[in-house]
């Protein structure tokens, strides 16, 4: 039980790093440059964990690291940059937020785990308070944007279960990671280029906030994400997701000196008591679950959940 609740603690600091992501990309990175920024993010951290490992795919896990490279890191990360172009950061926030209920789906469907009520209510709670944290009235519909933004969430969401489902091969969790973070970096490579063009020159701020996320939101921020999936409910982990833009909103105000209202306030509390809420429920799969082991993976401007 104590093992448990240190796992579950030491996976919930992955969304508390993912929620800086907002703040570094602000005061460090180049200017309308968020393809650059998730390629710059993925394939250095790939390539350094290759470097480290030096160990390649065999057999299936070729296309399945490819699969969830593009899941987890290629596609999600240029959707989610979509959402942050032509949507205010807190909609592509509250889309983002629908991820723990469509990882409870999925994980009824693909892994027959069965879902507690208190998890899916949790989402539910978690979705609300992060509405009420990160959501203006001045926030615009653009359709283009929403149907990123939850094309984003299933492309995260489908990738995790995935990851859950066929299990980690032979290999240490840095390794797998360090594939997919590679396989979804290479596909953003051509991607990055035909849209942004080559990259500008890059000054000493720029270098460091790039090695702050790929290095630490990135590369270790995954890992240790993954390593939490191999081990807890899918589900539960998926909610912890929530924490992400609650952080980035305390970010905001203590580093970069935007103000919080009371109906923001209010919001943080509702997203983290149902975070806190829903990882108490107890789960038990229906029938003889698939292997439960976990291989890894891998924001853009603006504040989104899960990146």
């Amino acid at each position: 039980m104590v093992t448990m609740r240190r796992v579950l603690l030491l996976t919930a600091v992955t969304p508390l790093v993912w929620g800086t992501t907002y703040a570094v990309t602000t005061e460090f990175l180049p200017p309308d440059r968020p393809l650059l920024a998730g390629l710059l993010r993925a394939l250095p951290a790939g390539l350094v964990l290759l470097a480290l490992t030096r160990r390649l795919p065999r057999g299936a896990w070729w296309w399945k690291s490819a699969v969830l490279g593009a899941l987890n890191i290629g596609v999600f990360f240029a959707l989610l940059f979509v959402t942050a172009y032509r949507l205010p950061g807190g909609m592509a926030a509250v889309l983002g937020a629908v991820q723990p209920l469509l990882v409870a789906g999925l994980s009824v469907l693909l892994l027959r785990e069965r879902v507690a009520l208190r998890t899916v209510l949790a989402a539910l709670l978690g979705a609300m308070g992060v509405a009420l944290t990160v959501l203006t009235a001045a926030a615009r519909l653009d359709p283009v944007g929403v149907a990123a933004g939850l094309a984003g969430a299933g492309s995260m969401a489908l990738g995790l279960i995935l990851t859950k489902r066929w299990g980690r091969p032979s290999a240490s969790l840095l390794t797998a990671t360090g594939w997919q973070l590679t396989a979804g970096g290479l596909l953003l490579l051509p991607v990055t280029l035909l849209v942004e063009g080559p990259p500008p020159a890059l000054t000493a701020p720029n270098l460091l906030g790039y090695a702050y996320l790929s290095l630490i939101g990135t590369a270790l921020a995954y890992t240790v994400w993954f390593a939490g999936v191999e081990r807890l409910p899918t589900a539960q982990v998926s909610l912890l997701s929530l924490l992400s833009p609650v952080m980035a909103t305390a970010v905001g105000w203590a580093a970069l000196g935007q103000t919080l209202t009371p109906v923001q306030l209010a919001g943080m509390t509702v997203a983290f008591g149902a975070v806190v809420w829903g990882q108490s429920a107890r789960v038990r799969p229906t029938r003889k679950a698939p292997p439960a082991a976990a291989a890894p993976i891998g924001r853009a401007e603006n504040v989104v959940p899960g990146a």
